[in-house]
């Protein structure tokens, strides 16, 4: 096998909309046909390199498979560095709105409720969709830089979405 990038090696093309089907079939042809089981029988060269052949499938699968990975994986590809320990710049909206979705959290975790908390997790999916949708845009015109930015808002509010799931539990006990 030779690939140059986890799409390559899968034979899709680069791209941030992939069919999930076409992915999971892709991903397990390539592990069928890199699997150590295979070279059970073979040199310990073969057994060696088949091992790293099917640990870099997984982790192709593992990136590709979650469109936020597969957005950061494609600013990189697309050489891109997105400076996520130093770059924290934001459009001034979307900071606006991350501090709104900050006072609606916390309000939730003080005022455990049922109706919040749906509210709040369909506003945040309808953002999620809002992304994705951006991203697609920005990645079909190789517009990286701007894709960069948008990748930085929505690991922001990939954060946010785990706090809510963990106030699930508190809603969940009401």
């Amino acid at each position: 096998m030779n690939a140059t990038d986890h799409f390559s090696l899968f034979g899709l093309p680069q791209a941030f909309t992939i069919d999930p089907r076409v992915l999971e079939a892709a991903w397990k042809r390539v592990a069928t046909a890199v699997h150590p089981d295979r070279f059970a029988s073979g040199s310990a060269a073969e057994k060696r390199v088949a091992l790293q052949w099917s640990t870099q499938a997984n982790e192709a699968w593992r990136v590709l498979k979650d469109p936020l990975s597969r957005a950061r994986y494609l600013c990189e590809l697309g050489g891109v560095d997105l400076q996520t320990e130093t770059n924290t710049a934001m459009a001034p909206a979307f900071l606006m709105q991350q501090m709104e979705w900050h006072e609606a959290l916390d309000e939730l975790m003080a005022h455990p409720n049922q109706p919040a908390y749906q509210a709040l997790a369909q506003e945040f999916d309808a953002a999620r969709v809002g992304f994705v949708q951006t991203l697609t845009d920005l990645f079909a015109n190789n517009q990286f830089e701007q894709a960069a930015a948008r990748v930085r808002e929505w690991m922001f509010l990939d954060k946010l979405i785990a706090q809510l799931k963990q106030t699930h539990g508190v809603i969940a006990d009401l």
